[in-house]
């Protein structure tokens, strides 16, 4: 099995990142991204719905500055009441 435990991801920055979001189905992915995007530019294209059709998945790219800008974000959508998970 290879380890990449002791690899850090080398970015150059600014650069395109995506994030898979995953929201309650009920839940509309604007008021998701105004809410930890605010006016900040980006794109969301619509992923998968689960099998029982309780959550659905939106692919979110944006242009980040920085490591803690990536993350950043990483953790707002997180955080968000709505979103079940971040990938």
């Amino acid at each position: 099995m290879i380890s990449l435990d002791d690899k850090k991801l080398e970015l150059t920055y600014p650069c395109q990142w995506n994030y898979k979001v995953i929201i309650d189905a009920h839940v509309e992915i604007s008021s998701v991204t105004a809410s930890v995007l605010g006016e900040r530019d980006h794109t969301v294209r619509k992923s998968n719905n689960s099998k029982n059709g309780k959550y659905k998945s939106h692919n979110v790219s944006l242009l980040v500055h920085n490591d803690d800008d990536r993350h950043e974000v990483f953790q707002q959508f997180k955080a968000h009441d709505h979103v079940k998970m971040v990938l």
